[in-house]
């Protein structure tokens, strides 16, 4: 998943849900006329013999650039090393104590000041802010027994400790992959590919220009989903490693590439879902396989499915997760007796669904409809490319709802499914990111 700017956002692999930023990064300028030396193309682009603009880039420096909050909130973190390892000051460069493989350490805070404790009770100073952790070798540090590559930091906050991870772009790339797309055998590697170019292009868009904020991205939902080094894969990683540095672009920039499980058939325009003008290369394209009745994504679990839920689920999720949509009067939005819908958008998906109760009637637009129809355990409707059936009974309130739908996700930009049945047909990354994604091309991000 990943971040829109102003509509809530739920990540990309809770089915795909997460409303993805479609906005162009400022700051990016327009890529160089000069072609890249073939010496420095990654292998899917030097073996294919396709050409390839540089993009320039907005990054901060060196190789560790990127931060990526793993925990917040935290009252201790254990950290731990499969190799040597050793803490160092906020600066990064005053040494603290050294750790070595195997060994776990406990990070406590109080109030700004952070210290680690060794497992059998020998404490570091209290340290102001934050303390770094780097292996000393090619191995990685572990963070409540979950590994990581690149340096961890431990944060104290108000609210607790903050641990942010500091890696290169490729390395968490590497870490998002098969987290999306899940485990993979190699003859969906180009859909593998076409998901490292798209989760590349979101880092690139979303480095923090802002020195007061401790990271660039979350771990979780609210951008895409990053597991560290037990999420990664070999089908994975050699699809990171082919297209290393590749982006998309779209004159001459590089671009936010949103993405989807399942779009159920035809993606929706980037305004259908979001509150956005949207973008050209941001289409409504069809997932139709040439000469057939079929859909490249069909072989998603959820290309189609069914919801039911009765009258009092209905009436307890409107009662408690419509107030954060609309206005509400004194006393709550009433008892349902109807749910409608009153517009569908270009691509057939929902545009407004209204919601008629004993006190008024409410309406809802785009992808919010997604987060108030929500089971009894929270979760989130599939997509908006549904019907509804309101069984009503004979004093009119509502009995049962039913509802029929189509895909999975937000339905903007690329769809997850569509990509893998589009490479398990011989389609290559650039075919898939190219009908997706409409004007773009490839570029090498410089």
């Amino acid at each position: 998943m990943a971040r829109h700017p102003g509509v809530i956002a739920l990540g990309c692999l809770l089915a795909c849900s997460a409303g993805l930023a479609s906005a162009p990064a400022a700051g990016p300028t327009p890529a160089s006329a000069a072609p890249a030396a073939r010496a420095e193309l990654p292998s899917a682009v030097r073996n294919s013999g396709a050409a390839v603009e540089r993009v320039r880039v907005r990054k901060q420096g060196g190789e560790m650039a990127l931060r990526v909050e793993l925990l917040a909130g935290a009252s201790s973190v254990r950290l731990s090393g499969n190799g040597a390892w050793r803490m160092y000051e906020a600066d990064g460069a005053t040494f603290i104590t050294g750790a070595t493989s195997g060994e776990t350490w406990r990070f406590e805070r109080a109030g700004r000041r952070v210290r680690a404790v060794r497992v059998d009770g020998d404490p570091t100073p209290w340290e102001q802010g934050s303390i770094l952790a780097r292996v000393t070798d090619d191995g990685y540090l572990a963070v409540n027994g979950k590994p990581y590559r690149g340096s961890i930091r431990i944060v104290a906050t108000d609210s607790g400790l903050m641990v942010v991870n500091f890696l290169s772009v490729e390395d968490y790339v590497r870490g998002v992959v098969s987290l999306e797309l899940g485990t993979r055998q190699p003859g969906d590697s180009a859909a593998l590919q076409a998901q490292a170019i798209a989760a590349r292009s979101y880092v690139f868009t979303h480095l923090s220009e802002s020195p007061r904020r401790d990271y660039d991205l979350t771990s979780g939902v609210l951008d895409q989903v990053y597991g560290g080094v037990n999420a990664e894969t070999a089908v994975g990683n050699a699809a990171v490693e082919s297209t290393t540095r590749l982006v998309l672009a779209y004159g001459g920039r590089v671009v936010n590439a949103p993405y989807h499980s399942t779009c159920g058939g035809r993606t929706a325009e980037a305004p259908e879902v979001w509150r956005t003008p949207g973008e050209p290369y941001l289409q409504s394209v069809s997932d139709r396989i040439p000469g057939t009745d079929r859909y490249y994504c069909d072989i998603s679990p959820r290309f189609t499915w069914t919801r039911t839920m009765t009258g009092a689920q209905v009436n307890a999720a409107i009662e408690r997760y419509l107030r954060s949509y609309v206005d509400l009067p004194r006393g709550g939005p009433g008892r349902v007796r109807d749910v409608a819908v009153t517009a569908t958008t270009p691509s057939g998906r929902v545009g407004t669904l209204a919601v008629d109760t004993d006190r008024g009637r409410y309406t809802l637009r785009g992808n919010d409809i997604r987060f108030v129809l929500r089971t009894p355990g929270g979760e989130i409707l599939n997509s908006t490319y549904f019907s509804v059936d309101a069984h009503r009974g004979n004093d009119g309130a509502l009995v049962s709802l039913v509802i029929n739908g189509r895909g999975n996700g937000h339905g903007v930009g690329m769809c997850q499914w569509g990509a893998i049945g589009r490479a398990r047909a011989g389609q290559d990354f650039r075919t898939i990111l190219g009908a997706y994604f409409p004007g773009t091309t490839i570029g090498l991000a410089d």
